[in-house]
């Protein structure tokens, strides 16, 4: 199995995350994606996979600092383009894996949804 965390360390829900896998003894590489960004076409492929709206983190801080005019009539290439811009207005942690079962894309932290995904009786 193959799992890649994308998030930022110090996140709380990012934090429970880690935990998470690594209490089931699940390895996986972690990508901080305030320090070492996302680029645009992995941000197009997570839009295309669960949309825009799910991925874009519109409660956060950095979003609702954002000037009005970037925070307006949205769309996923104007959505892709700020969280390219501000990395920390990707909702956290997106993980990204694979196994004998297929690939997948999961959105923010649900240890239910997580146990089907990564292996199902993983609980």
């Amino acid at each position: 199995m193959s799992i890649t965390v994308y998030g930022i360390p110090n996140c709380e829900t990012v934090k429970k995350a880690r935990g998470w896998l690594d209490g089931l003894g699940l390895r996986y590489r972690f990508h901080d994606y305030k320090k070492d960004g996302v680029d645009g076409a992995r941000l197009r492929h997570w839009v295309e996979q669960r949309g825009w709206e799910t991925i874009l983190n519109r409660r956060g801080t950095t979003f609702r600092k954002l000037p009005e005019l970037q925070r307006t009539d949205l769309d996923a290439d104007k959505a892709v383009a700020l969280m390219e811009a501000n990395p920390s207005a990707i909702k956290r942690p997106v993980v990204e894996y694979s196994h004998e079962d297929g690939r997948g894309l999961l959105v923010g932290f649900d240890p239910q949804e997580w146990s089907t995904a990564l292996g199902g009786s993983l609980t």
